[in-house]
């Protein structure tokens, strides 16, 4: 995984070019996993004979070369854990990260938003490609399919909505009238399953987007859910302390949790052997449990502040990481305690006598990154390869993490380990040169999002002259509606209507009668019509042309609605004055609406509530 540091490109070091000032940017960091995948490919072999032939990797920057991906070494977990900050993606318009997802080919990253924007980002150079209002609400679950060909996504209205991979919305179905906090797909696609704050779970059959069935049994909000990845069993965990294990097919509660002292925040199953099953909870600790025993065998320890959600390495099963409310991110290995210094080492379940009975065993992070977000991290994702983990925060930012290249020792002294303080104090990070680098970064991503949406803005909705009406039919004059024309028979008269190749009796000496007595010579009583029509029960007629300016709707002075029509839109008379000078043509800017106003209708929806 070649990672391009930054550099200058343009002019050199900023400075002049053709008299106009250049100022000089970085290059844009790009993770490059394919020169690593061929690299493996060709030197690879069966398991049996070690799985590889190629030379080593040792600690020096000529070995970046024989990096190998994760697939390369399933054996050897440590060399896949995240230390390295790759990129900083952030939005025009900032909102905290509620959701982060791959998508299954890893080419992308999908985030979801408290705004209810989903945002792609190139998995390779992390730059801005594109942005959509899935929802009118929050999102706060996403779930691709196993067959990869569907996206399904919750709000915080309970509103359910299917994806196709191109982001077309084909279904949207009221799941719950309370927020969903968490969805999953059965191994075969069929059925879906969500949590939702009504303290319940449904399952959804795929196809006809209906729920099937309920599970009941919590006594507070379901916050998380997850469904095994071959089997038919169902987890989830709850504001009141408890993980439950499910069966599917009766609704039967199959067994009860109880090891964790606060509200659970996280349940995922081990998609490599199937067998563990990881939850974390505002305890400050994470367990491990074991469903073939139904009890944890391990707790991961060290968090100082709530646990708010964790993710299972896709290739090494060992391999988890946990981020904390805080804005930290440790990475665990499950069969390496790292006990500290002074803490007695716990032995594993497995090894002691009586397993059944035996405490779990604890586990310490292997790696930290204690500084890794300014807020709670909400989501953690890792790529389908495995040497990418991706993280969504509260401080609206999402982070690309990575391993470290071959002779990288200065990243551990990065702000991300030791914080911005100490960082700045020992040299490894420039308080201006950071806000000047973030600067370029933010400037980079406006630029991006800007050519990024060029082709996706609608085109501009031009004034009509007339009323609405079916495209390709006049309007009717003086209230009369044109006869209808017969394509291919006799041409346009003057009056613009074809004659009729054939006589009609009683109407050879004279026009056509009119149904009503109406007479063509004569405008038509508008009042009469629409009087007609209100006690027939039809919706009254569009006044004709003529009664209104055809420059739009903004009658004149002293303008009246005929009897019988409704009344025009309201028009404010000091909305729009002229300007003195006759500038911006002839209209002036309205009031803007008061900051306070604006500020607590979104503190009414929970927004910008911390005073920071």
């Amino acid at each position: 995984m070649s990672y391009d540091p930054r550099g200058d490109h343009g002019a050199p070091g900023g400075g002049y070019d053709g008299g106009n000032f250049v100022r000089s940017r970085g290059r844009r960091p790009v993770t490059d996993y394919g020169s690593t995948l061929v690299h493996w490919m060709r030197n690879r072999q069966p398991r049996s004979k070690g799985t590889f032939k190629g030379e080593a990797e040792r600690p020096s920057a000529s070995y970046i070369v024989d990096m190998l991906p994760p697939l390369a070494r399933v054996t050897n977990p440590a060399d896949s854990v995240p230390t390295k900050h790759l990129h900083s993606s952030l939005n025009k318009i900032k909102h905290p990260v509620n959701v982060v997802r791959w998508t299954p080919e890893g080419r992308r990253l999908l985030t979801a938003s408290s705004s209810g924007e989903f945002t792609l980002w190139n998995g390779t150079g992390f730059n801005f490609e594109t942005i959509m209002q899935a929802h009118d609400v929050a999102i706060r679950a996403l779930a691709y399919s196993h067959s990869d060909d569907w996206l399904i996504s919750a709000d915080h209205d309970g509103i359910i909505k299917y994806w196709q991979p191109n982001f077309n919305n084909v279904q949207v179905i009221q799941g719950h009238t309370d927020p969903i906090r968490d969805l999953a797909f059965s191994p075969n696609d069929s059925k879906f399953v969500t949590a939702s704050d009504d303290s319940s779970l449904k399952i959804f059959d795929f196809a006809g987007g209906v729920a099937e069935s309920t599970l009941s049994g919590h006594g507070w909000d379901a916050k998380s859910c997850d469904w095994h990845p071959t089997k038919g069993l169902i987890v989830s965990g709850s504001k009141d302390h408890l993980v439950k294990l499910w069966d599917p097919r009766t609704q039967r509660c199959l067994t009860t949790l109880h090891g964790h002292k606060n509200t659970i925040t996280k349940t995922s199953f081990e998609r490599v052997m199937g067998w563990c099953l990881a939850t974390s909870a505002r305890d400050q600790t994470a367990r491990i449990f074991d469903i073939r025993m139904m009890r944890d065998i391990c707790l991961l320890r060290g968090h100082d502040k709530d646990i708010s959600t964790l993710s299972w390495h896709p290739i090494h099963s060992n391999l988890l990481s946990t981020g904390g409310s805080e804005g930290s991110l440790f990475h665990y290995l499950l069969d390496e305690p790292n006990t500290p210094a002074g803490q007695a080492t716990s032995t594993a379940v497995y090894e002691s006598s009586d397993p059944l009975t035996a405490p779990a065993q604890s586990i310490y992070p292997t790696h930290k990154l204690s500084f890794a977000h300014d807020f709670a991290i909400w989501s953690l994702d890792w790529h389908p390869l495995g040497h990418i983990l991706a993280s969504g925060s509260n401080d609206r930012i999402t982070r690309f993490w990575s391993r470290g290249r071959p002779g990288e020792t200065d990243i551990f002294q990065d702000r991300y380990h030791i914080g911005e303080a100490a960082a700045e104090a020992q040299g490894t990070w420039d308080r201006r040169g950071g806000r000047r680098q973030r600067q370029e970064e933010e400037e980079q991503e406006l630029e991006d999002e800007a050519e990024g949406l060029v082709d996706q803005k609608m085109p501009l909705k031009q004034m009509a002259n007339s009323f609405p009406g079916l495209p390709g039919l006049s309007l009717p004059a003086n209230g009369i509606p044109p006869l209808p024309q017969i394509p291919g028979v006799g041409a346009a008269s003057a009056g613009g209507v074809a004659p009729l190749p054939f006589p009609i009796p009683g109407a050879a000496t004279g026009p056509l009668p009119l149904p009503g007595g109406l007479d063509p010579s004569n405008p038509a009583d508008f009042a009469k019509i629409a009087e007609m029509m209100q006690k027939a029960g039809l919706p009254p007629p569009p006044p004709p042309p003529g009664m209104l300016p055809q420059g739009g709707f903004i009658p004149p002075p002293n303008f009246a609605v005929p009897p019988g029509f409704p009344p025009p839109p309201p028009f404010a008379q000091g909305g729009v004055e002229m300007q003195a000078d006759g500038s911006n043509n002839g209209r002036r800017r309205a009031p803007l609406p008061s900051q306070e106003e604006s500020l607590r209708m979104e503190q009414k929806k929970g927004n910008y509530t911390r005073v920071r």
